[in-house]
């Protein structure tokens, strides 16, 4: 057992039977990396992140990876959802330091706390191009003990960047509604008028993003976006809600995690979508069911006892056979071409109301037989007709 048994955060306590030696983020591991002259290795992470855990099954639970570690290096844990000020500092390091950012977010620090160097997942041997986590760790030590100048130095001035960056300045330019209106152009331009969506997978729920186009009237983009949301594999039939974000650009194949957050930012896109769309468009039953799923998934998962310190849904929900749960089978099967026999022929258990059951790959397919209006069954929406089966 290392420190992180006593802590309150289960993502913390997941880690405590690891061969490193790590420490909570506080005044000991500060004053441990200052005593022993050592860069500090932060590890942060959440319990719903899938590649959290396969860095940890594949070296943090290595007794040889944990000894480099514990030689070398003062070692941290960090919950992001308990510390969200460190991963958000960290973060922005990271992305300037390597163009991309994510989970694990894995940064190495001098005892003064600034960032020198850092990554996301390091996989345990090379591969694809990427170093193994010992070739980083070694490699990284040997910069600070023969580059220590270099190293602080690079700290030093990017801790002072991000200190920059997050200076309140006070625009010099007054404000203007032309400002939205160049914001929404902006992000029409990275609209998706195939499958809906903004940019290439992965694709996530764009959440302020639609409350925006929702609030400057650009529906078309928006609604279909919605659409193909809730009509695809990253919405959870079963137990209602979305998952973080699909793998694919047609948002067929859910990442398995879902969390609350992004629900209740799921429920208030539906929520106006339905209020904008109201009874004249045939979005408005997908609308109102999307809604009433997200608060529902979300009031049921935060009220479960079982879940009352573990609010997302892990990913980690492959088999021990490796394999992932078959509703990955079911939602690529649900975006297939169907005919109107097999749509009508749904189980009654399903939660979707009957007018959105999909019958081909169209975002909002399946709902023309209801009676949609003129917009929709003209494909205005930028998603492809649908008229002939």
């Amino acid at each position: 057992m290392n420190a992180l048994a006593g802590e309150r955060s289960p993502y913390l306590r997941q880690h405590a039977d690891n061969p490193v030696d790590w420490l909570p983020w506080g005044a000991e591991a500060l004053a441990r990396a200052r005593a022993r002259d050592a860069p500090l290795f932060v590890s942060i992470g959440y319990a719903a992140c899938h590649w959290c855990h396969v860095m940890e099954r594949e070296s943090f639970t290595d007794e040889t990876i944990a000894e480099l570690m514990n030689e070398r290096f003062v070692c941290v844990k960090v919950d992001r959802e308990e510390r969200p000020d460190l991963d958000g500092i960290y973060m922005q390091a990271v992305q300037l330091m390597t163009g991309h950012g994510g989970w694990p977010l894995n940064v190495f620090l001098t005892p003064d706390q600034a960032p020198f160097f850092g990554g996301t997942y390091w996989p345990p041997t090379p591969h694809h191009g990427m170093p193994s986590f010992a070739q980083v760790l070694n490699a990284v030590a040997d910069m600070w003990q023969t580059q220590r100048e270099e190293a602080v130095g690079a700290g030093a001035a990017l801790t002072k960047h991000l200190r920059e960056q997050s200076a309140m300045q006070h625009a010099e330019a007054e404000l203007h509604p032309e400002l939205l209106e160049r914001a929404v152009a902006g992000l029409l331009e990275s609209y998706d008028p195939l499958h809906a969506g903004f940019g290439g997978a992965p694709k996530f729920p764009p959440h302020c993003v639609l409350d925006l186009l929702l609030r400057r009237g650009a529906l078309d983009a928006a609604v279909a976006t919605l659409l193909a949301m809730a009509s695809g594999g990253i919405f959870d039939q079963v137990g209602g809600g979305f998952a973080r974000y699909a793998v694919d650009r047609t948002w067929t194949v859910p990442h398995f995690e879902k969390m609350l957050y992004d629900n209740a930012l799921c429920a208030r896109n539906y929520l106006h979508g339905w209020q904008l769309t109201g009874s004249r468009c045939c979005c408005a039953p997908v609308a109102r069911h999307s809604t009433s799923a997200c608060a529902s998934y979300a009031l049921l998962t935060a009220a479960s006892t079982a879940r009352s310190t573990r609010t997302p849904l892990e990913s980690k929900a492959a088999t021990t056979s490796g394999r992932w749960p078959s509703c990955a089978k079911r939602s690529a099967v649900s975006r297939t071409r169907r005919s109107p026999t097999s749509a009508r022929a749904r189980p009654a258990t399903s939660r979707a109301p009957t007018s959105c059951a999909p019958t081909d790959r169209s975002p909002h397919s399946g709902m023309r037989s209801a009676g949609c209006c003129t917009r929709c069954a003209s494909g205005g929406l930028g998603l492809p007709s649908t008229t002939s089966r």
